[in-house]
Protein backbone atom coordinates (compact mmCIF):
# COMPACT_ATOMS: atom_id res chain seq x y z
CA UNK A 1 0.00 0.00 0.00
CA UNK A 2 2.79 2.60 0.48
CA UNK A 3 3.85 2.64 -3.24
CA UNK A 4 0.00 3.65 -4.38
CA UNK A 5 -0.09 6.19 -1.04
CA UNK A 6 2.83 7.84 -2.58
CA UNK A 7 1.42 7.80 -5.88
CA UNK A 8 -1.72 9.07 -4.69
CA UNK A 9 0.20 12.11 -2.52
CA UNK A 10 1.73 13.12 -5.65
CA UNK A 11 5.18 11.75 -4.22
CA UNK A 12 6.06 10.81 -7.35
CA UNK A 13 8.95 12.11 -10.11
CA UNK A 14 6.87 14.37 -13.16
CA UNK A 15 7.62 12.25 -16.75
CA UNK A 16 9.81 14.75 -19.53
CA UNK A 17 8.95 15.57 -22.98
CA UNK A 18 11.29 12.45 -23.85
CA UNK A 19 8.53 10.30 -22.54
CA UNK A 20 5.56 10.87 -24.94
CA UNK A 21 5.26 10.41 -28.45
CA UNK A 22 3.06 13.22 -30.55
CA UNK A 23 1.82 13.85 -33.44
CA UNK A 24 3.58 16.58 -35.38
CA UNK A 25 0.06 17.54 -36.56
CA UNK A 26 -0.75 19.07 -32.73
CA UNK A 27 1.76 21.92 -34.11
CA UNK A 28 -0.32 22.46 -37.40
CA UNK A 29 -3.64 22.80 -35.14
CA UNK A 30 -4.82 19.64 -36.92
CA UNK A 31 -6.24 18.46 -33.68
CA UNK A 32 -7.50 21.63 -32.57
CA UNK A 33 -10.95 22.95 -32.73
CA UNK A 34 -11.11 25.25 -36.06
CA UNK A 35 -12.88 28.39 -33.54
CA UNK A 36 -9.32 27.90 -31.41
CA UNK A 37 -7.38 28.61 -34.45
CA UNK A 38 -9.67 30.93 -35.93
CA UNK A 39 -9.09 33.13 -32.27
CA UNK A 40 -5.32 32.65 -32.75
CA UNK A 41 -5.22 34.38 -35.65
CA UNK A 42 -7.34 36.96 -34.64
CA UNK A 43 -5.18 37.42 -31.31
CA UNK A 44 -2.50 37.78 -33.53
CA UNK A 45 -3.22 40.41 -35.63
CA UNK A 46 -5.81 42.38 -33.07
CA UNK A 47 -4.44 41.78 -29.77
CA UNK A 48 -0.92 40.61 -29.80
CA UNK A 49 0.46 41.86 -26.68
CA UNK A 50 -2.21 40.70 -24.15
CA UNK A 51 -1.35 38.21 -21.51
CA UNK A 52 -4.27 35.76 -20.39
CA UNK A 53 -4.06 33.16 -17.76
CA UNK A 54 -6.21 29.76 -18.72
CA UNK A 55 -7.32 27.37 -15.96
CA UNK A 56 -8.24 23.99 -16.05
CA UNK A 57 -10.72 21.87 -13.40
CA UNK A 58 -13.30 19.21 -13.66
CA UNK A 59 -16.31 19.54 -12.03
CA UNK A 60 -17.96 16.09 -11.49
CA UNK A 61 -16.23 14.24 -7.99
CA UNK A 62 -13.37 13.75 -6.16
CA UNK A 63 -11.22 12.15 -8.11
CA UNK A 64 -7.32 10.95 -8.80
CA UNK A 65 -5.60 13.37 -10.83
CA UNK A 66 -3.67 12.09 -14.34
CA UNK A 67 -2.66 13.62 -17.16
CA UNK A 68 -0.61 16.89 -16.28
CA UNK A 69 2.53 15.88 -16.94
CA UNK A 70 1.45 14.65 -20.70
CA UNK A 71 -0.35 18.31 -20.75
CA UNK A 72 2.97 20.39 -19.88
CA UNK A 73 4.87 18.58 -22.34
CA UNK A 74 2.35 19.25 -25.13
CA UNK A 75 2.90 22.32 -23.83
CA UNK A 76 6.24 22.70 -24.21
CA UNK A 77 6.86 20.92 -27.32
CA UNK A 78 3.65 22.46 -29.54
CA UNK A 79 3.17 26.03 -27.84
CA UNK A 80 5.31 29.01 -29.43
CA UNK A 81 7.99 30.04 -26.73
CA UNK A 82 6.93 27.58 -24.20
CA UNK A 83 10.13 28.86 -22.57
CA UNK A 84 7.93 32.39 -21.84
CA UNK A 85 4.87 30.38 -20.30
CA UNK A 86 4.13 30.76 -16.89
CA UNK A 87 2.94 27.19 -15.75
CA UNK A 88 1.54 26.14 -12.46
CA UNK A 89 -0.04 22.56 -11.68
CA UNK A 90 -0.54 19.67 -9.53
CA UNK A 91 0.81 16.32 -9.90
CA UNK A 92 -0.03 13.13 -11.64
CA UNK A 93 -1.32 10.82 -8.63
CA UNK A 94 -2.92 14.05 -6.64
CA UNK A 95 -6.33 13.75 -4.92
CA UNK A 96 -8.44 16.86 -6.39
CA UNK A 97 -12.21 18.12 -5.89
CA UNK A 98 -14.58 19.50 -7.98
CA UNK A 99 -14.03 22.77 -9.21
CA UNK A 100 -10.20 22.59 -7.82
CA UNK A 101 -7.64 24.61 -10.31
CA UNK A 102 -5.35 21.40 -11.56
CA UNK A 103 -3.21 23.61 -14.09
CA UNK A 104 -2.88 27.00 -15.21
CA UNK A 105 -1.26 28.53 -17.61
CA UNK A 106 -0.43 31.64 -18.75
CA UNK A 107 0.72 33.62 -21.63
CA UNK A 108 -0.06 35.21 -25.30
CA UNK A 109 -3.50 33.16 -26.52
CA UNK A 110 -1.76 32.79 -29.80
CA UNK A 111 1.33 30.91 -27.78
CA UNK A 112 -1.37 28.44 -26.81
CA UNK A 113 -4.78 28.95 -26.48
CA UNK A 114 -5.20 26.41 -29.79
CA UNK A 115 -4.12 23.84 -27.54
CA UNK A 116 -6.51 24.00 -25.32
CA UNK A 117 -9.08 21.61 -25.77
CA UNK A 118 -6.32 18.80 -26.39
CA UNK A 119 -4.95 19.15 -22.81
CA UNK A 120 -9.10 19.15 -22.06
CA UNK A 121 -9.30 15.65 -23.31
CA UNK A 122 -5.69 14.60 -22.09
CA UNK A 123 -6.99 15.35 -18.67
CA UNK A 124 -9.94 13.87 -18.89
CA UNK A 125 -9.09 10.57 -20.30
CA UNK A 126 -5.99 9.77 -18.04
CA UNK A 127 -7.79 11.23 -14.83
CA UNK A 128 -10.98 9.27 -15.76
CA UNK A 129 -8.67 5.92 -16.11
CA UNK A 130 -6.50 6.51 -12.68
CA UNK A 131 -9.59 7.37 -11.13
CA UNK A 132 -11.60 4.86 -11.45
CA UNK A 133 -8.36 2.12 -10.98
CA UNK A 134 -8.29 3.92 -7.86
CA UNK A 135 -12.16 2.91 -7.01
CA UNK A 136 -11.36 -0.53 -7.99
CA UNK A 137 -8.78 -0.84 -5.76
CA UNK A 138 -10.31 0.28 -2.53
CA UNK A 139 -12.78 -1.81 -3.32
CA UNK A 140 -9.91 -4.84 -3.20
CA UNK A 141 -8.58 -3.88 -0.34
CA UNK A 142 -10.06 -5.45 2.74
CA UNK A 143 -8.81 -6.08 6.21
CA UNK A 144 -5.16 -4.24 5.67
CA UNK A 145 -4.80 -6.14 2.90
CA UNK A 146 -4.63 -4.89 -0.52
CA UNK A 147 -5.52 -7.37 -3.06
CA UNK A 148 -4.15 -6.78 -6.55
CA UNK A 149 -5.37 -5.39 -9.79
CA UNK A 150 -4.43 -6.42 -13.09
CA UNK A 151 -5.38 -4.05 -15.75
CA UNK A 152 -6.07 -5.59 -18.97
CA UNK A 153 -7.88 -2.93 -21.41
CA UNK A 154 -6.17 -4.00 -24.51
CA UNK A 155 -8.87 -5.37 -26.06
CA UNK A 156 -11.58 -2.66 -25.11
CA UNK A 157 -9.40 -0.08 -26.24
CA UNK A 158 -7.51 1.83 -29.16
CA UNK A 159 -3.62 -0.02 -29.62
CA UNK A 160 -2.56 4.16 -29.90
CA UNK A 161 -3.89 4.90 -26.15
CA UNK A 162 -2.57 1.89 -24.33
CA UNK A 163 0.79 3.19 -23.18
CA UNK A 164 -0.78 6.61 -21.24
CA UNK A 165 -4.08 4.09 -20.42
CA UNK A 166 -1.73 1.96 -18.83
CA UNK A 167 0.44 5.00 -17.28
CA UNK A 168 -2.84 6.25 -15.52
CA UNK A 169 -3.63 2.58 -14.48
CA UNK A 170 -0.25 2.85 -12.68
CA UNK A 171 -1.20 6.04 -11.31
CA UNK A 172 -4.81 4.28 -10.02
CA UNK A 173 -2.88 1.56 -8.14
CA UNK A 174 -3.08 -1.10 -11.12
CA UNK A 175 -0.01 -3.12 -10.04
CA UNK A 176 0.52 -4.89 -13.84
CA UNK A 177 -1.03 -4.04 -17.04
CA UNK A 178 -1.10 -6.68 -19.95
CA UNK A 179 0.72 -4.91 -22.64
CA UNK A 180 4.46 -4.02 -23.01
CA UNK A 181 3.21 -0.78 -24.32
CA UNK A 182 0.59 -0.45 -20.99
CA UNK A 183 4.12 -0.46 -18.90
CA UNK A 184 5.95 2.26 -21.26
CA UNK A 185 5.62 5.10 -19.32
CA UNK A 186 6.59 3.60 -15.93
CA UNK A 187 9.29 1.66 -16.98
CA UNK A 188 8.02 -2.07 -16.74
CA UNK A 189 7.06 -4.65 -19.11
CA UNK A 190 3.92 -6.45 -19.78
CA UNK A 191 2.27 -9.20 -17.85
CA UNK A 192 0.32 -12.20 -18.67
CA UNK A 193 0.06 -15.98 -18.54
CA UNK A 194 -2.08 -17.74 -21.23
CA UNK A 195 -5.24 -17.30 -23.35
CA UNK A 196 -7.99 -19.71 -24.34
CA UNK A 197 -6.21 -19.78 -27.68
CA UNK A 198 -3.23 -21.65 -26.29
CA UNK A 199 -5.47 -24.40 -24.77
CA UNK A 200 -7.40 -24.84 -28.08
CA UNK A 201 -3.78 -25.37 -29.66
CA UNK A 202 -3.99 -28.84 -27.81
CA UNK A 203 -7.55 -29.61 -28.37
CA UNK A 204 -8.37 -28.43 -25.42
CA UNK A 205 -6.39 -30.33 -23.02
CA UNK A 206 -5.42 -27.96 -20.12
CA UNK A 207 -2.38 -30.19 -18.45
CA UNK A 208 -0.91 -30.39 -22.10
CA UNK A 209 -1.34 -26.82 -23.00
CA UNK A 210 0.12 -25.40 -19.07
CA UNK A 211 3.34 -28.07 -19.84
CA UNK A 212 4.11 -25.81 -23.32
CA UNK A 213 3.56 -22.65 -21.19
CA UNK A 214 5.73 -24.06 -18.14
CA UNK A 215 8.57 -25.47 -20.76
CA UNK A 216 8.87 -22.51 -22.72
CA UNK A 217 8.64 -19.57 -20.33
CA UNK A 218 9.85 -21.71 -16.92
CA UNK A 219 10.96 -18.45 -15.01
CA UNK A 220 7.37 -17.01 -14.80
CA UNK A 221 4.77 -17.90 -12.35
CA UNK A 222 2.77 -20.97 -13.44
CA UNK A 223 -0.76 -19.61 -14.04
CA UNK A 224 -3.58 -21.84 -15.69
CA UNK A 225 -6.27 -20.76 -17.65
CA UNK A 226 -8.79 -22.82 -16.18
CA UNK A 227 -11.99 -22.21 -17.69
CA UNK A 228 -12.14 -23.33 -21.46
CA UNK A 229 -13.81 -26.41 -21.22
CA UNK A 230 -16.69 -24.78 -18.30
CA UNK A 231 -15.44 -27.14 -15.48
CA UNK A 232 -13.00 -25.22 -13.43
CA UNK A 233 -12.82 -27.08 -10.43
CA UNK A 234 -11.94 -30.51 -12.24
CA UNK A 235 -9.53 -28.47 -14.68
CA UNK A 236 -7.76 -26.97 -11.95
CA UNK A 237 -7.63 -29.94 -9.94
CA UNK A 238 -5.84 -31.69 -13.17
CA UNK A 239 -3.15 -28.90 -13.33
CA UNK A 240 -2.60 -28.70 -9.71
CA UNK A 241 -1.85 -32.81 -9.36
CA UNK A 242 0.14 -32.07 -12.61
CA UNK A 243 2.13 -29.70 -11.56
CA UNK A 244 2.41 -29.85 -7.50
CA UNK A 245 4.21 -26.39 -5.77
CA UNK A 246 4.91 -25.06 -9.41
CA UNK A 247 1.30 -24.27 -9.63
CA UNK A 248 1.01 -20.85 -8.16
CA UNK A 249 -2.24 -20.05 -9.74
CA UNK A 250 -5.51 -20.63 -11.07
CA UNK A 251 -7.65 -18.03 -13.47
CA UNK A 252 -11.30 -18.35 -14.22
CA UNK A 253 -12.83 -16.23 -16.60
CA UNK A 254 -16.32 -17.84 -17.32
CA UNK A 255 -18.45 -16.26 -19.50
CA UNK A 256 -21.25 -14.46 -17.95
CA UNK A 257 -23.49 -16.92 -20.32
CA UNK A 258 -22.68 -19.75 -19.23
CA UNK A 259 -22.82 -22.23 -15.95
CA UNK A 260 -20.18 -23.99 -15.19
CA UNK A 261 -20.60 -28.17 -15.41
CA UNK A 262 -20.11 -28.03 -11.28
CA UNK A 263 -23.25 -26.81 -10.71
CA UNK A 264 -25.22 -29.42 -13.50
CA UNK A 265 -23.91 -31.76 -11.83
CA UNK A 266 -25.23 -30.48 -8.63
CA UNK A 267 -28.42 -29.23 -9.04
CA UNK A 268 -29.14 -29.22 -5.66
CA UNK A 269 -27.44 -26.09 -5.86
CA UNK A 270 -29.17 -24.40 -8.28
CA UNK A 271 -31.90 -21.40 -7.38
CA UNK A 272 -31.10 -19.39 -4.95
CA UNK A 273 -28.42 -17.71 -6.61
CA UNK A 274 -27.19 -16.59 -10.08
CA UNK A 275 -25.32 -19.64 -11.56
CA UNK A 276 -23.49 -18.00 -14.50
CA UNK A 277 -20.18 -16.84 -15.29
CA UNK A 278 -17.93 -16.48 -12.24
CA UNK A 279 -19.53 -16.13 -9.60
CA UNK A 280 -19.01 -16.41 -5.49
CA UNK A 281 -20.57 -19.97 -4.86
CA UNK A 282 -18.04 -21.40 -7.58
CA UNK A 283 -15.47 -19.60 -6.35
CA UNK A 284 -16.06 -20.59 -2.53
CA UNK A 285 -16.36 -24.92 -4.27
CA UNK A 286 -12.89 -24.17 -5.86
CA UNK A 287 -11.11 -23.25 -3.07
CA UNK A 288 -12.77 -26.36 -0.71
CA UNK A 289 -11.89 -28.43 -3.65
CA UNK A 290 -8.24 -27.02 -3.77
CA UNK A 291 -8.07 -27.27 -0.02
CA UNK A 292 -9.47 -30.82 0.06
CA UNK A 293 -7.00 -32.20 -2.29
CA UNK A 294 -3.87 -30.06 -0.06
CA UNK A 295 -3.31 -27.25 -2.66
CA UNK A 296 -3.52 -24.26 -0.37
CA UNK A 297 -0.56 -22.92 -1.90
CA UNK A 298 -2.78 -22.19 -5.19
CA UNK A 299 -3.93 -19.01 -5.37
CA UNK A 300 -7.78 -18.32 -7.57
CA UNK A 301 -7.68 -15.14 -9.99
CA UNK A 302 -10.96 -13.92 -11.24
CA UNK A 303 -11.54 -11.50 -14.48
CA UNK A 304 -14.83 -10.86 -16.99
CA UNK A 305 -17.29 -8.35 -16.21
CA UNK A 306 -15.72 -7.06 -12.16
CA UNK A 307 -15.63 -3.37 -11.91
CA UNK A 308 -15.95 -1.69 -8.55
CA UNK A 309 -19.74 -2.67 -7.82
CA UNK A 310 -18.46 -6.22 -7.98
CA UNK A 311 -15.74 -6.57 -6.33
CA UNK A 312 -17.21 -4.83 -3.67
CA UNK A 313 -19.46 -7.11 -3.42
CA UNK A 314 -16.95 -10.39 -3.82
CA UNK A 315 -14.83 -8.52 -0.91
CA UNK A 316 -17.85 -8.09 1.61
CA UNK A 317 -19.26 -11.92 1.35
CA UNK A 318 -15.32 -12.51 1.28
CA UNK A 319 -15.48 -14.74 -1.59
CA UNK A 320 -11.80 -16.38 -1.59
CA UNK A 321 -10.40 -14.29 -4.16
CA UNK A 322 -6.43 -13.57 -4.66
CA UNK A 323 -6.41 -11.24 -7.49
CA UNK A 324 -8.56 -9.35 -9.98
CA UNK A 325 -8.63 -8.59 -13.75
CA UNK A 326 -10.68 -5.99 -14.87
CA UNK A 327 -10.62 -4.45 -18.59
CA UNK A 328 -13.16 -2.26 -20.09
CA UNK A 329 -14.91 -0.99 -16.84
CA UNK A 330 -11.13 0.95 -16.35
CA UNK A 331 -11.90 2.90 -19.38
CA UNK A 332 -15.01 4.51 -19.04
CA UNK A 333 -14.66 8.60 -19.29
CA UNK A 334 -16.72 9.69 -17.02
CA UNK A 335 -14.91 13.26 -15.98
CA UNK A 336 -14.43 15.86 -18.12
CA UNK A 337 -11.90 19.28 -17.53
CA UNK A 338 -12.81 22.46 -19.14
CA UNK A 339 -10.49 24.96 -19.69
CA UNK A 340 -11.36 28.69 -19.56
CA UNK A 341 -9.27 32.50 -19.74
CA UNK A 342 -9.67 33.72 -16.18
CA UNK A 343 -7.21 36.82 -16.02
CA UNK A 344 -6.82 39.48 -18.90
CA UNK A 345 -3.20 41.70 -18.26
CA UNK A 346 -3.30 40.16 -14.65
CA UNK A 347 -6.97 41.51 -13.86
CA UNK A 348 -10.93 39.11 -13.30
CA UNK A 349 -12.41 38.64 -16.98
CA UNK A 350 -14.35 35.52 -17.68
CA UNK A 351 -17.49 34.36 -18.92
CA UNK A 352 -20.12 34.66 -16.52
CA UNK A 353 -20.00 32.31 -13.39
CA UNK A 354 -16.21 31.20 -13.82
CA UNK A 355 -13.46 33.04 -12.26
CA UNK A 356 -9.84 32.21 -11.01
CA UNK A 357 -9.77 30.03 -8.34
CA UNK A 358 -6.23 30.63 -5.99
CA UNK A 359 -4.98 26.99 -5.21
CA UNK A 360 -2.16 27.18 -2.89
CA UNK A 361 -1.37 23.45 -3.87
CA UNK A 362 -0.14 24.50 -7.64
CA UNK A 363 3.53 23.92 -8.16
CA UNK A 364 5.62 26.03 -10.86
CA UNK A 365 6.76 24.11 -13.59
CA UNK A 366 10.36 24.72 -15.14
CA UNK A 367 10.61 24.61 -18.67
CA UNK A 368 12.94 21.97 -20.07
CA UNK A 369 13.85 22.25 -23.49
CA UNK A 370 12.89 19.47 -25.82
Amino acid sequence: MKEIEEKLSGKIERLTNRTFKFDERVGEGWFSAVYFLKTKEIAEKMTPNQTITMQFFQRTTEAVLCGTDEAIALLHQFAEEPETLEIKSLKDGDRISPYEAVLTVTGKYQQFGFLEGIIDGILARRTSVATNVYNVVKAARTSGKQKPIIFMGDRDDHFTQQAGDGYAAFIGGSTAQATHAMNEWWGKSGMGTMPHALIQMFDGDIVKATQAYHETFPEDELVALVDYNNDVITDSLKVAHAFGNDLKCVRLDTSNALVDKYFLRNEHLMGTFDPRGVNPELVYALRRALNAEGFYHVKIFVSGGFNEERIRYFENEQVPVDMYGVGRNLLQINIGFTGDNVLLNGKPQAKEGRKLWPNPRLETVTYQGL
